[in-house]
């Protein structure tokens, strides 16, 4: 009988101390996630912005080929004299086709998204643009046709660039 008063009256649960210990441990794990988290999701965003810019730059070049090879029409308004197309949603909205089958080709789904682009802007503001005349340090577009485009975006990468150099 007094084997089992004795298990009776003791408590089951937490103490106070043991409670304190692990919150201390969770609080430190999650002081050490956090600024990993931050990063994690900077590296995606970079990753993403690489991407896009590859995809439309190639976008662009084919352009360029099937106007020097003589696909698209050379009188076309959608290319300029150099054979670039004349603004980005050409590339979405594509260019007849020269041959028998005719027809539209186009070169991009859609206009991306520059992933450290403000909210605020249009999509195609995202895009700082340089023409096939303009200087390689322009700040200006000429607006003759689109050579190539980079981010608008002004904040260091993690590697020390300016996405808008990449």
């Amino acid at each position: 009988m007094s084997l089992k008063l004795k298990l009776n009256n003791k408590r089951l649960g937490f103490t106070f101390i043991e409670m304190l210990v692990t919150l201390t441990i969770l609080s430190i794990l999650a002081s050490i996630a956090l600024p990993y988290s931050h990063l994690v999701i900077t590296r995606n965003k970079e990753y993403e912005l690489r991407s896009v810019l590859r995809g439309v730059r190639n976008a662009i070049d084919e352009f360029h080929q099937d106007w020097k090879f003589g696909k698209i029409s050379r009188l076309d308004d959608a290319a300029s004299e150099d054979g670039y197309p004349v603004s980005l949603m050409i590339l979405v909205e594509g260019v007849e086709k020269n041959g028998i089958k005719g027809g539209k080709k186009r070169y991009l789904r859609r206009l991306p998204e520059d992933p450290f682009a403000t909210e605020d802007l249009s999509l195609e503001e995202h895009w700082k643009i340089r023409g096939y005349q303009d200087d390689m340090d322009s700040l200006l577009w000429s607006g003759s046709d689109v050579y190539d485009i980079h981010s608008q975006s002004e904040k260091q990468a993690l590697d020390g660039t300016h996405y808008n150099e990449w």
